[in-house]
């Protein structure tokens, strides 16, 4: 499979890239900054730069032409303003739907946050960043020419990853590591019986591919 990634130098994203590369699949990130094209050749992945910000949908469509699955895990990230949860967390996933759309590339899955929600309430930045997810999520739903996932992870952590989690449409709070939450995205990526379904996940007691394959009806 040939797979892009936006936010590609995102920590969750040069995981999932290199476990994607690790298995054979062509992967592309795309980034804002050449100087982290480095780190995403090191993880095995070809980078694309560009500025999801200001670029236009003919302009991310060219680089989504012949993949077979779109990521978006891309973030505005902690310290930024409201602002930019507007224009990254929300825009800028908008914006690579459009454009997997207009590149015929159906397989596609977002990296949203548990509490996404287009009508949470509340003017701190954490309230703002919830609401951009899940107005995201809620314009990604409502693409039919897409067969989309979203992928509603809990608090992140940088422990290691012991492969074991809880994956629902429900979970309830809790923490998850990053490592984790990549293998469940390439796991996802790679199970298109998943579209349609908005997912949390946890750290938990059944290990990925079960777990995936629970979801999916398998």
């Amino acid at each position: 499979m040939r797979i892009v990634i936006a936010g590609g130098h995102g920590q969750i994203a040069l995981r999932l890239e290199r476990l994607l590369a690790a298995r054979g699949d062509e992967v592309a990130g795309i980034i804002r900054r050449s100087e982290q094209g480095d780190d995403l050749r090191e993880a095995g992945a070809e980078p694309i730069l560009l500025d999801l910000e200001s670029a236009s949908v003919e302009e991310v469509a060219a680089h989504l032409q012949g993949a077979d699955a779109a990521v978006f895990a891309a973030g505005a990230g902690p310290g930024s303003g409201a602002a930019r949860k507007d224009t990254v967390d929300k825009d800028a996933a908008v914006l690579f739907a459009d454009a997997a759309v207009r590149a015929g590339v159906r397989r596609f899955v977002v990296v949203s946050s548990m509490g996404a929600d287009p009508r949470h309430e509340g003017d701190e930045i954490f309230d703002v960043y919830l609401r951009a997810k899940g107005e995201a999520d809620a314009y990604v739903g409502g693409l039919d020419a897409l067969d989309w996932t979203i992928l509603r992870p809990g608090a992140l952590t940088n422990d290691a990853g012991k492969g074991l989690v809880r994956l629902e449409a429900h979970t309830g709070r809790g923490a998850v590591p990053r490592d984790d939450v990549a293998a469940v995205l390439a796991e996802l990526v790679d199970t298109p019986a998943t579209a349609g379904l908005t997912l949390e996940l946890i750290s938990g007691s059944a290990p990925v591919s079960v777990a995936v394959k629970s979801v999916a009806g398998n």
